[in-house]
């Protein structure tokens, strides 16, 4: 092509392409539109369905302009009015994501300037933020100052990180995978098991440590389980305590845990993806010996009422993390000389990623930390009322849990599993609170997990009356 050709089809295509670079009065227009649909989203909260099912449609990708009423309309009825309404403080089914506003303010900040937040070089300021609640979790938890870390999507990858720095740091490989030995509780999150397979250990042993009654690890049964695999000449390599346990709310015994796995030279990390944040709450004392722990993972996206999106990992051992993630690249070299745990990236499978930092960074500099310590605080009551009111209506229930995880079933005198299934369906069907269901002890249950930040009293009268009302139901056709 001619010079003059080339000039002529740069300003064709940039007629066209300048649309994706908006006036200022073009984005005023769309962040009105968005403004009013989120005040409005938020505003009807409380009298919008926990949960409702019905099929997807109308969101095909297409090359047609449509204009972002409709695309916000299509957006409620097909995303934020369908399934579990996760932002709802009558979301009591699953460990909730929250969805603080001024998270939500922070991620739209992150996604106007878009901060290259993995590499120091690239952006000094987004890294600092990133290390910084880094560094605030280190001291919440009592780790050690030369801990290292970073963010996460969530515990999933959180725990794939640690694991990765714990393989690496005992070398467990090869022929040593085969004889090398993990000790979990059966009520260990399934991403445990998932991390092992993915980091190649599926080959590793694993051992279930025996529970007590209240669903926490025996450390008897963990040092019997150990002494037994060393006589036969295998190798004990970590040990996972859980500080809050999804099913049922329960914190192992983390300081005789971490004792024994000291005294045997083991790696101990503790899944508090759940549980973590109520260390700032009356149940301080359940975690002590979480800070003896090798490595540790929470999320924020939990116990910070955070959205969905980021979890936290924090490992005592920076050369294991370093080892197990750090590469680089002739195109990264300008930025090969900074200090290496400055950079997210060196302790992460990550590279690029979202600005995670900024949206826990924001609300705990907005709010301080008395709003999220109180709602946790609340939380634990919400479930001790909760608990009292379906004892009174005859319910059976779980044993104490320590945190805001619990549950029950009604003793019908025959079939009991298949109507407290029944129960579960007509509580779905309702929809207006959303709990959910697991097996314990062989056992069909029902599960409540109270964590939302919007949950209040009136939220768990709500529940318990629509679970009076589905149970006459269930009875009614007996």
């Amino acid at each position: 092509m001619k010079t003059e050709e080339i000039i002529s089809r740069l300003e064709e295509l940039n007629r066209t392409s300048q649309e994706l670079d908006m006036s200022e009065k073009d984005r005023l227009t769309l962040l009105e539109s968005v403004s009013n649909y989120s005040n409005d989203f938020i505003n009807n909260l409380s009298r919008s369905p926990a949960f409702s099912s019905k099929p997807v449609t109308g969101l095909e990708i297409t090359t047609q302009k449509k204009p972002i009423e409709d695309l916000l309309d299509l957006y409620r009825k097909q995303v934020a009015e369908n399934g579990i309404n996760a932002a709802s403080g009558k979301h009591l089914g699953y460990i909730p994501g929250g969805g603080v506003f001024s998270a939500a303010l922070a991620d739209f900040i992150a996604a106007v300037t878009n901060p290259f937040a993995s590499v120091y070089y690239a952006s000094p300021g987004a890294a600092t933020i990133e290390n910084e609640v880094v560094n605030w979790l280190r001291k919440l938890f009592s780790f050690p100052e030369n801990s290292t870390g970073c963010l996460s999507s969530g515990g999933s990858i959180s725990t794939l990180i640690a694991f990765t720095a714990a393989r690496d740091r005992h070398k467990i490989k090869n022929e040593l995978i085969r004889k090398s030995v993990i000790y979990l509780s059966e009520q260990v999150h399934h991403s445990t098991q998932k991390a092992l397979r993915i980091i190649g250990l599926e080959d590793i042993i694993i051992r279930y440590v025996d529970l007590d009654a209240n669903h926490r690890m025996l450390p008897q049964s963990l040092q019997k389980l150990i002494s037994a695999d060393l006589a036969a000449g295998l190798n004990p390599f970590m040990v996972v305590a859980t500080a809050g346990t999804t099913d049922t709310g329960a914190i192992d015994p983390l300081d005789e845990i971490a004792e024994t796995a000291e005294n045997h030279k083991m790696w101990f990390h503790v899944d508090a993806a759940y549980g973590g944040f109520f260390i700032m709450t009356s149940k301080k004392e359940k975690f002590r010996g979480i800070e003896r722990a090798d490595s540790m993972i929470t999320d924020p996206h939990k116990g910070l009422f955070i959205p969905y999106g980021v979890g936290a990992v924090v490992i005592k051992d920076g050369a294991a993390a370093l080892h197990s993630h750090y590469y680089t690249a002739n195109y990264m070299q300008d930025g090969a000389n900074e200090e290496m745990l400055k950079s997210p990236a060196n302790v992460s499978p990550e590279l690029t990623k979202h600005f995670r930092g900024l949206r826990v960074w924001l609300p705990l500099q907005l709010h301080g930390t008395a709003p999220f310590a109180a709602c946790l605080e609340e939380k634990l009551l919400l479930l001790a009322y909760f608990r009292k009111k379906l004892s009174a209506l005859g319910f059976c229930l779980g044993p104490e849990p320590d945190l805001s995880v619990s549950y029950f079933w009604y003793p019908f005198e025959s079939h009991s599993d298949a109507k407290n299934r029944r129960l579960m369906e007509e509580i779905h069907a309702d929809g207006s609170v959303f709990l959910s269901s697991s097996i314990i002890n062989d056992r069909f249950v029902i599960r409540i997990a109270i964590l939302a930040f919007r949950t209040k009293k009136e939220t768990i009268d709500e529940a318990v009356e629509m679970i009076i009302k589905c149970l006459a139901k269930v009875r009614a056709t007996n």
